[in-house]
């Protein structure tokens, strides 16, 4: 089911976008979180990631100058580094639940880059509607089969 819950999610988002303009942290994210619908601290802990790329963007764009496709390079990277300090720095000082991790390493730069444009709210409101929806139509269609 997997798999197809992936595409689920990208054509919602396709729709999602088309009518409401708004993007839900990117067109491929909430067809990745969905695959993680059954671990929600793996969630809180991109969001929290995207949150600490979108810090430490606002931090440097106070010296430097960075839009366009440099703001979104910028992000992506970011985000990596939080993700990969997550996996590999941050348990030997705090000892977190092993389940309070990072998804991948271009999510959370991605939802970051969201967060820029259209405001933390909006984007987190989204992603949670698009997620959703594409767990739910999942699950029925999983059901059906």
């Amino acid at each position: 089911m997997s798999y197809e819950i992936t595409f689920f999610g990208l054509l919602l988002s396709l729709l999602y976008i088309g009518i409401t303009g708004l993007y839900p942290g990117g067109i491929i994210v909430p067809g990745y979180l969905v695959l993680f619908a059954d671990q929600p601290a793996r969630i809180a802990g991109t969001l929290l990631a995207a949150l600490l790329t979108l810090l430490c963007f606002k931090l440097a764009s106070q010296y430097l100058i960075i839009f366009g496709r440099r703001r979104f390079v910028f992000m992506v990277l970011v985000g990596g580094v939080w993700a990969l300090l997550w996996l590999q720095v941050f348990p030997s000082f705090l000892p977190l639940s092993p389940e309070f991790r990072v998804i991948g390493w271009v999510i959370p730069g991605l939802i970051a880059n969201s967060f820029e444009r259209q405001g933390v709210i909006v984007t987190t409101a989204s992603l949670f509607t698009v997620t959703v929806a594409a767990y739910l139509l999942g699950r029925v269609m999983y059901m059906m089969l």
